[in-house]
């Protein structure tokens, strides 16, 4: 499992998303991809209850604990690197959670444009 380089949608250095649940698809709390990340969990999300509702009614339940995974189930407030195209879903129905654009990997850009997400930016845009 290599990462791509890790650069986040500004171009700068991709800061951290959460150790608490640590996140990410390497599990290093960075929204970091790879080529084996076929789900593409690039986008540093705020989650809110709608957007762990509509999660959960598309068969994606993030919200209920799987510790044989080591997953301890989310709520509203953590931070979660989400999957591209999961996010541009729940965007398109009004759901999309915050996000943190400097811990957002650049890979996001190929699903998502720049504008979309500094609709819904949770810190400071460049």
């Amino acid at each position: 499992m290599q990462p791509f380089p890790s650069k986040n949608v500004f171009g700068g250095a991709l800061e951290p998303c959460s150790r608490g649940p640590v996140t990410g698809f390497y599990r290093d709390g960075r929204c970091a991809t790879g080529y084996d990340d076929q789900g593409m969990h690039t986008v540093c999300a705020e989650l809110t209850r709608e957007f762990l509702d509509f999660s959960l009614a598309r068969g994606n339940d993030l919200i209920t604990p799987v510790p044989e995974f080591g997953f301890p189930g989310l709520e509203a407030g953590d931070r979660w690197c989400l999957c591209a195209a999961r996010w541009l879903e729940a965007y398109r129905a009004g759901a999309a959670p915050g996000v943190f654009l400097r811990a957002t990997h650049e890979e996001t850009l190929a699903v998502i444009p720049l504008d979309i997400l500094k609709e819904h930016a949770r810190d400071p845009a460049d």
